[in-house]
């Protein structure tokens, strides 16, 4: 998780604030902090161009380009969403007791989700996934990682796909390959073995605010050309490294590093954020909230290249009075998440562009109405949903369903690993290609091997157009 220190926010967990930003200097963080996202994996180049050769080889043909994950952290209710059951009575559905038809026959979803409902068309509802996990850590690890727990640490499939299409070539933009908009989701390494390069850049800010603020990206407003260039070349005055950088094999890439960060800071990057240039309309419609705003930034993000971006979405761990929390976080969903289905189908992004929906787990069928939790509802791994669209999946369907209380899967179970090899593969990635272990070499593989005993239900065939 990003820290505070001093008051400003750190997204590199460095303990590094506004303030020591500030009294370092530009250039000198743009060495330390982008840097270092810039730098080449610690395993050797060797491994670098052998992951290359084998991408090329074993890559089959892709459908998307990126990927927009909508991380409800906390884990949202599949009853009280995609997967109503008013059947099941008030001990289960609570008030919500009318869920709405969509514009695809056959299929419901909450009554407080009237705009997703109209977009149904354009994505397919999974009513079938399970895992089995209902702790927050191991349960956020698994369904980032789609792996189990091991003694090796997987990377968040948001690494594996900046490696992938970074060593492939494949994304050569100036701004990150994997970008989380606005706040970490936390709880476990998102790199994994792959090191800290491929961690997720995380923006904090809030892209609803009058100025969206990128940590690290966006210069002070009293910080000229001129100011910025004698700070350039009074970081080059004090750098001792600086002589040894043309003969150091260790500490030549210093300065591209350097240059490349600057380019990021005062090049397209800022002003890919700065939302004020979009139609008022259109951001109304999206939600003049964090989460709505940061949907709108994912899209401008995708339309720049970017392979995956991740939003945050924060509330979903409903104890307490879950229903007047649902109240409150659907319609900032429903408006946000409908828009961005419409706005990338509009610009002829959604077919390359996978978008998912989904938290950790979901929550107990049953509510509980015993004090102190009020009509909440608990974690639970055995049953949920999650929702794809985009980037060669179809639209309009349901595959799986729940029992008649949302209790157990009836049919075709969905684990993790069958998600993100079905997304493996649209992406054009190798799911039985290799990735660089934390010692160096090709040790570690694409797909996670499953632990003895682990189900899987395969790749989803059925969603695939």
């Amino acid at each position: 998780m990003a820290k505070r220190n001093g008051g400003g926010m750190d997204p590199f967990g460095d303990g590094l604030s506004r303030r020591s930003f500030l009294g370092v200097g530009l250039g000198a963080l743009a060495g330390l902090t982008l840097g270092r996202r810039l730098a080449p994996l610690a395993f050797g180049q060797a491994a670098v161009e052998e992951a290359k050769s084998a991408v090329a080889a074993g890559r089959p043909a892709a459908r998307a380009k990126s990927v927009i994950l909508l991380w409800m952290w906390g884990g949202p209710s599949h009853l009280d969403t995609f997967d109503p059951k008013p059947e099941a009575g008030d001990a289960y559905c609570g008030p919500l007791k009318k869920p709405i038809e969509t514009n695809v026959a056959g299929i419901r979803i909450s009554e407080l989700l009237p705009l997703m409902a109209k977009q149904a068309d354009k994505y397919s509802i999974i009513r079938s996934m399970t895992h089995g996990n209902s702790g927050h850590e191991s349960a956020t690890y698994i369904m980032q990682t789609c792996s189990m727990p091991s003694d090796l640490s997987y990377p968040a499939i948001g690494a594996v796909v900046a490696y992938e299409f970074q060593t492939g070539k494949r994304y050569t933009g100036p701004l990150p390959p994997f970008i989380t908009l606005t706040s970490s989701p936390g709880r476990f390494s998102e790199a994994g073995f792959l090191g800290p390069n491929y961690r997720s850049f995380t923006t904090g800010g809030d892209p609803a605010a009058k100025e969206f603020n990128i940590q690290g990206l966006v210069l002070p407003h009293d910080m000229t050309d001129q100011r910025v260039q004698n700070r350039q070349e009074m970081l080059q005055a004090v750098n001792t490294l600086g002589v040894r950088d043309k003969n150091d094999p260790g500490l030549s890439p210093m300065s591209e590093y350097q240059r490349r960060a600057w380019e990021l800071m005062r090049g397209e990057a800022p002003q890919v954020f700065n939302l004020s240039t979009e139609p008022e309309e259109l951001r109304k419609s999206y939600g003049m909230n964090r989460f709505g705003q940061s949907c709108l930034a994912a899209r401008r993000l995708v339309e720049k290249g970017v392979p995956f971006v991740t939003i945050t979405s924060g509330g979903w761990d409903t104890h307490k009075e879950n229903f007047e929390q649902m109240r409150k976080l659907s319609p900032v969903l429903d408006a946000g998440f409908a828009t961005l289905l419409s706005d990338l189908a509009a610009r002829g992004l959604l077919e390359s562009t996978i978008v998912v929906w989904t938290g950790e787990f979901g929550r107990t069928p049953k509510i509980d109405p015993s004090p102190p939790w009020g009509g909440g509802r608990g974690h639970y791994g055995d049953c949920f949903s999650v929702v794809v669209a985009g980037g060669g999946f179809k639209g309009g369907q349901v595959l799986g369903s729940s029992d008649g209380k949302g209790e157990k899967v009836k049919e075709r179970p969905v684990y993790p690993w069958d998600l993100s090899g079905t997304m493996y593969q649209l992406l054009g990635i190798d799911i039985n290609g290799k990735l660089p272990s934390s010692l160096g070499g090709m040790a570690a593989s694409v797909m996670p091997p499953l632990p003895p005993g682990t189900k899987s239900g395969g790749l989803l065939k059925e969603l695939v157009a």
